[in-house]
């Protein structure tokens, strides 16, 4: 620490206790924790619950029944069926709209989410979650690991500054795949509306068959993924570990 600055000793030697349970703990996430982790996600990967091959198996219903379908005696020509839902009918009755099915109620109760993705979804959150968390810990040794400036002899400074960048990108990835599955839910809630107020358009009900399976798909590419930046993770960091715990020949005390 800078003698030019003063520094409470109780203070410094908290922060250097957190200094040190910080490399302790990155140390044994680079060591054991990721590969045992991607072992983990590519045995995970083998699991019949992820390797689905008839996507309709994940299919959920969608209990809405259809009503029938009301016929409307004023409407003689295209134009008045074109324009009925601008404008009151002839005959005065305010209420006499071509509008959507009102929905006060759903008629079998709250309608579910699908079963089979929700329970991939939350088997599949927690890996996403842990990932963010062990690259912050790694982040920041390897951040407390790099020296003050100084002109010259910043090759593996360079190489602490890469190794940072890269687990920076690896947590704003895994970031956005919660972003991913939070938009599937509402998309899937937005298109569930539109068949409870319009339950004789089949394209409504169609899409969200097609919106279950996207998000099947794209859960098993998320535990690829995160599988594989375990492994990225682990290889670069060993291979370059010389230059990031020591990034210069000499003064490797000069740390901040």
């Amino acid at each position: 620490m800078s003698s030019l600055l003063k520094v409470d000793n109780e203070i410094k030697t908290k922060v250097d206790a957190f200094r040190e349970r910080i490399t302790s703990e990155a140390e044994d996430l680079v060591a054991n924790f990721f590969p045992k982790k991607l072992l983990e996600l590519d045995h995970f990967l083998k699991d019949p619950i992820i390797n689905i091959a008839d996507l309709k198996e994940i299919h959920s219903e969608i209990n809405l029944t259809v009503p029938d379908p009301i016929l409307l005696s004023n409407l003689h020509d295209g134009l008045e069926a074109q324009n009925a839902k601008k404008r009151k009918l002839e005959d005065g009755d305010d209420e006499a709209m071509v509008t959507g099915t009102k929905v006060f109620v759903m008629p079998g109760g709250m309608m579910k989410s699908n079963g089979s993705l929700v329970d991939l979804i939350e088997k599949v959150k927690p890996e996403i979650r842990t990932l963010i968390e062990k690259c912050n810990t790694v982040k920041m040794w390897v951040q407390l690991l790099i020296p003050r400036i100084e002109d010259g002899n910043n090759f593996g400074v360079s190489i602490q500054e890469e190794t940072v960048a890269e687990l920076r990108t690896v947590e704003g990835e895994a970031a956005s795949y919660l972003d991913q599955i939070s938009r599937y839910y509402i998309t899937r809630a937005k298109l569930v509306s539109k068949i409870a107020k319009y339950p004789h358009v089949e394209d409504y009900r169609r899409t969200v068959t097609e919106i279950d399976e996207k998000e099947y798909i794209s859960l098993k590419i998320i535990v690829s993924e995160l599988r594989n930046q375990y492994v990225t993770l682990h290889d670069m960091i060993l291979k370059n570990i010389e230059k990031i715990k020591r990034p210069r020949s000499s003064n490797t005390d000069a740390l901040y």
